[in-house]
């Protein structure tokens, strides 16, 4: 299986290094592991959908016991 970087992985996708790191810290690159101290992550890896909201709003979610 071949690996990117974190640099390679944000030229592939248009994306900040810190938010390929940040990706990576919540689990939502499957496969991406950690190496001393560095990321690998699988050149297949496809790119998540981004969750952030966008639109000024927060949007809270009722919890019901």
């Amino acid at each position: 299986m071949e690996y990117l970087s974190i640099t390679q992985t944000s030229e592939k996708w248009g994306l900040s290094k810190r938010r390929i790191q940040v990706l990576c810290q919540d689990g939502r690159l499957p496969g991406a592991m950690k190496v001393g101290s560095y990321w690998a992550i699988p050149a297949d890896a496809e790119k998540p959908k981004d969750e952030r909201i966008k639109d000024g709003r927060y949007v809270k979610k009722v919890v019901e016991c």
